[in-house]
């Protein structure tokens, strides 16, 4: 076992990549200057490498730095393989002059080696996340039970509820009516992060978007730790019938919010499922809440994390579509103040104030909106990195580039995810209050989705017309009546 001190990235500030000795926590500038991030993504790494420091006292080394090269270069060290190609890169740069013990990654159920395992036990079927899931939960026992012919069995008699967590947002109410999430008491640490931020911002070394905090999401273990209670005991049970749902009044819902926790390593996503189960097992949950919450981790977190290193870097490259438009600028200053569509000013609002909104907002209000209007791929990815707070290189590309924008031809997705305005009035509240009408597709009312929706179909339909999951939409866009208006209209359409 390697002597030397052991290296913790803002990813890694867990108990489980601490082995008991002498630790360095590099606190590094150069990333804060070479990226656009949400003020409070910046807050929240900064505040929780400080607290970590001032957990760990005498034990850690907190190094001050412009540049991890200035920080480490030359010392003999122990690094936990780092979570992006930039980090591993630098760690190979740091071993050709010093010697570096560097471990597997941790912080996942499943590690490389696994998933290159179970590629090659698929042979040339494609690879699906829902087989990669049902093969975990298998290997692990999560959610399974003693079937009466012998062996194990899910429990409920299935892997897969997403038909029972597709509801509606209740009618007649602003709110899903639940417990508020668990949201962070800032501390002193929280209030020098703060002035150090304003300092820096102040001398134009460096530039945030979106608004200041106060802090919402956890920075330590222990806060971690209480948001993950919180949620397992008074928003679980209540998460899976509305998951897909979204309400202009409640912006989390029944949402977990614990991705930033387990993204900075606060959280190990086994105990966090393990939580979970337990209140199914004790009948205090039901198994579509369970489940759905069990596939988020389990499934597509554990999922992106490996296609990041197994699909490589040019993935992130693709453009299947050839989109070269760039990200407007109410996207790039999160400033949503000239947009009149409800949904997406709504939607942009949320990640402005807190650097934050749930998945059916990521896919199919900004990625829908940003696909239909030809969006460059990478420029979006970039930005989704830079302004959540939960945005790292490894979690973004399958997301943006394969599940929103399909810009890698059906690698990640089977079809595009986009749609009219019609399943945004259905599964939001947001049309209500919309100077466009979901119905209209033509005209000073012609919903931007709607209409975009029925321009995308008709731009690519050459492109699309092999996917048999695109037949029904594309014989509706034959049978569209006022299909040349709609895609003269939405060519010259500068009111969103």
């Amino acid at each position: 076992m390697s002597t030397a001190p052991r290296v913790l990235f803002a990813d890694q500030l867990g108990p489980h990549f601490d082995d008991g000795g002498p630790l360095i926590i590099p606190e590094v500038r150069t990333t804060f200057q070479k990226h656009s991030y949400h003020r409070q993504k910046a807050h929240l790494i900064l505040s929780a490498l400080r607290h970590r420091i001032a957990e760990l006292g005498d034990r850690v080394e907190h190094i001050s730095a412009a540049s991890y090269h200035e920080a480490l270069a030359g010392r003999e060290l122990s690094m936990i393989n780092p979570t992006s190609r930039n980090l591993r890169l630098l760690v190979a740069d740091l071993s050709q002059n010093s010697d570096i013990d560097v471990q597997p990654a941790r912080g996942f159920l499943t590690s490389e080696d696994d998933f290159g395992t179970w590629v090659t036990t698929q042979g040339t079927k494609r690879l699906l996340m829902e087989n990669f899931y049902r093969d975990g939960r298998r290997a692990t026992g999560i959610l399974m039970e003693q079937a009466p012919s012998g062996g194990m069995e899910p429990a409920g008699g299935a892997y897969n509820f997403d038909k029972e967590n597709r509801n509606p947002p209740p009618k007649g109410v602003d709110t899903l009516g639940v417990p508020h999430a668990w949201s962070a008491v800032e501390d002193e640490i929280d209030r020098e992060v703060r002035h150090y931020l304003d300092e820096w911002e102040a001398s134009g070394d460096v530039a945030f978007i979106g608004s200041d905090g106060p802090r919402i999401f956890p920075a330590t273990r222990a806060e971690a730790l209480e948001a993950l209670e919180a949620f397992v005991t008074q928003r679980l049970k209540t998460f899976g019938p509305t998951e897909d749902a979204a309400m202009s009044a409640d912006w989390a819902m029944s949402h977990s919010l614990l991705s930033p926790a387990m993204n900075l390593g606060l959280l190990h996503p086994r105990e966090v499922i393990d939580r979970a189960v337990e209140e199914f097992a004790a009948g205090r949950v039901d198994i579509a809440s369970v489940e759905g919450f069990v596939r988020q981790v389990m499934g597509w977190r554990e999922w992106v994390w490996h296609l990041y290193w197994h699909l490589g870097e040019d993935f992130e490259q693709r453009n299947h579509f050839e989109h070269h438009k760039p990200l407007p600028a109410a996207f790039a200053t999160l400033n949503p103040s000239e947009i009149s569509s409800h949904c997406l000013s709504q939607v942009l609002g949320e990640v402005r104030e807190r650097g934050w909104t749930h998945h059916i907002n990521r896919l199919m209000v900004l990625g829908s909106w940003a696909l239909q209007r030809q969006i460059d791929p990478q420029a979006l990815n970039e930005w989704f990195v830079n302004a959540f707070v939960d945005g790292t290189p490894w979690v973004m590309p399958a997301n943006v580039i394969g599940m929103s924008q399909y810009a890698d031809g059906g690698i990640v997705a089977t079809k595009p995810y986009t749609s009219g305005g019609a399943y945004i009035n259905t599964m939001t509240n947001y049309c209500k209050s919309c100077v466009f009408r979901p119905t209209i597709r033509v005209g000073e009312q012609a919903c931007p989705l709607s209409a975009g929706y029925w321009a995308f179909l008709d731009r690519e339909q050459e492109s699309l017309r092999r996917n048999h999951r695109m037949f029904k939409p594309l014989a509706g866009l034959s049978r569209l009546a006022d299909r040349e208006e709609v895609v003269a209209q939405e060519a010259v359409r500068e009111k969103y």
